[in-house]
């Protein structure tokens, strides 16, 4: 992991990370199904503190263990998450869902004996709240009808636990980070932006404003 000078007066917090390919999101549902060990104790652990986890994308390894695989390494940035419902439908088995609440830099890391990653980590400060310029519209409407869309499907915990921000920068930019469905590294690089208007502006770039599509009620679509 890189090394980054942190401020004296920056606050730091210990937290289990969980390496995964994927990119979550602030505000994301993540559902996760837990077999190894170590996650197994790290969703324990977590339950009896009353605490969440770190999700993190990895740049190498797998997300399950496997004898002589390369080493995990993972991106700098990742997301806290809280756990909304936990099930045990059978012994070494855990349905976990998970909700992304911010964003974290990770100033250094280090590996428990079962395999478990923890990491020093910062918050990075709340994204300001920005309203949708008149030529980033389009957006909030082809994101209300698929929100529509998936909202209606069946869910053991709510798609999106909050009001819906249509006209928020960073709100909207995150749920077209969310459900776009595009290449892990550029998820990553759009995630990583600590400027909501400029993730917006370039997910303008990358989804066609087609008023048929609204009309119609189709969620957006990679251009």
């Amino acid at each position: 992991m890189p090394d980054s000078a942190t401020p004296p007066s920056a606050a730091l917090a210990s937290m289990p990370l969980f390496p995964l390919s994927t990119v979550l999101f602030p505000g994301a549902l993540l559902p996760l199904q837990l077999f190894e060990l170590r996650y197994l104790q790290m969703i324990g652990e977590c339950e009896r503190q009353s605490t969440g986890f770190g999700v993190v994308t990895l740049t190498q390894g797998r997300e399950v263990h496997r004898p002589g695989a390369a080493a995990e390494r993972f991106e700098p940035i990742g997301t806290r998450v809280q756990i909304e419902r936990i099930e045990r439908p059978q012994a070494g088995l855990v349905m976990v869902w998970c909700r992304g609440v911010e964003r974290f830099q990770i100033q250094s890391t280090e590996q428990r004996s079962d395999g478990l990653w923890r990491g020093q980590v910062q918050a990075l400060p709340p994204e300001p709240s920005l309203p949708v310029p008149e030529h980033l519209q389009h957006l909030s409407g082809q994101m209300h009808a698929a929100l529509q869309n998936l909202s209606a499907q069946a869910s053991e915990v709510p798609h999106w636990n909050e009001a819906w921000r249509l006209q928020d920068c960073s709100w909207l930019s995150n749920r077209y980070g969310e459900l776009l469905p595009l290449p892990l590294a550029m998820k990553y690089r759009l995630f990583a932006l600590q400027e909501p208007m400029l993730r917006l502006e370039l997910i303008g770039d990358l989804v066609a404003p087609t008023s048929d599509d609204a009309a119609n009620g189709k969620p957006p679509a990679n251009s």
